[in-house]
């Protein structure tokens, strides 16, 4: 039986008259990834902060490891690791000093698991310069090798991938699944990108005007909620393509260079090319153009809630 890290039940933060958060439940399990997914402003950071104790909880409560953050804080604290916004580290110092500092305020680390957390994190190669040389995506798995060096049970993390690019959101996303299967250690993380929740997540909790929404496995996620996505075909003819689309299909089709763009279901996809193929339409590549989550959350919450 998979041991249950986390447990949120019936969580409730009130400001005034506003309700930030509103009776959301949810459990996260020893190895699993769970996404809190919504639109920007949806409470996805203030639940987080209300599990890691830096916002108070107006009602319900947060088990970690079967221990209360309301009745016995400390001894549940210690089974977290978190990034809350951007990790704070010293520039001045290397890497390697930077986790050495944070290794001594815990009780019992040894030395060889900065070097351990370091290759983890895939920082092995420049653990030795200094943080101010890094990049931002370097700062953000520095500050994750931070989080785990005291073996936490789950790391919690709001929007790792911030003002990262393409390949360090791709980095980041192989190393958190790899944290995840080696160490056993579940993780908590919040985003507004869809994209990234299918890519990185066990399970998506998806959040919008601080309710939770739905729970469900990430597979197929945008297939199950019926979510179409933007395809673009590239085709030697895309005018033509585009009109027997259209009068076969129905979709709205845009032009750009040779590639033939159309939202659709996923399942669809074998159809349209099928039948492009047997109209002697040479088909040379098949992209997913992703929407942005506001829109895509939308249609979920608007159109097939």
């Amino acid at each position: 039986m998979v041991d249950k890290v986390l447990s949120v039940t019936n969580l409730t933060k009130k400001f005034k008259d506003r309700v930030a958060v509103d009776n959301v439940s949810f459990n996260v399990y020893e190895g699993e990834i769970v996404g809190l997914l919504g639109p920007n402003g949806a409470g996805k950071s203030t639940i987080i902060k209300m599990i890691t104790g830096l916002s108070k909880i107006t009602s319900g409560d947060v088990i970690i490891c079967g221990v209360s953050i309301k009745n016995h804080f400390e001894k549940a604290i210690r089974n977290v690791g978190a990034i809350i916004e951007t990790p704070n580290m010293y520039g001045y110092m290397t890497g390697k000093q930077n986790l050495k500092y944070y290794a001594n305020l815990y009780k019992g680390i040894p030395k060889s698991r900065i070097d351990e957390v370091a290759e983890l994190v895939g920082l092995k190669d420049r653990i030795k310069d200094k943080v101010k040389t890094y990049s931002l995506g370097m700062k953000q798995r520095l500050g994750i090798a931070q989080a785990i060096l005291h073996k936490p049970k789950i790391l919690i993390l709001d929007e790792p991938t911030n003002g990262l690019d393409p390949n360090g959101i791709l980095e980041m996303r192989t190393f958190l699944k790899k944290i995840a299967k080696t160490e056993k250690t579940s993780i908590l993380v919040s985003s507004h990108i869809l994209s990234e929740m299918e890519a990185l997540c066990n399970t998506v909790a998806i959040i919008d005007k601080g309710k939770l929404k739905q729970i469900r496995s990430v597979h197929n996620l945008s297939s199950e909620l019926g979510i179409k996505s933007k395809i673009a075909i590239k085709v030697n003819y895309p005018n033509f393509a585009g009109k027997l689309i259209m009068n076969k299909f129905g979709y709205n089709v845009d032009v750009a260079g040779q590639n033939v763009v159309c939202e659709m279901l996923e399942k669809d996809i074998p159809a349209v090319t099928s039948y492009l193929i047997s109209m002697k339409i040479p088909i040379f590549g098949i992209t997913s153009v992703s929407k942005s989550l506001e829109q895509m959350f939308l249609d979920v919450v608007n159109g097939n809630e």
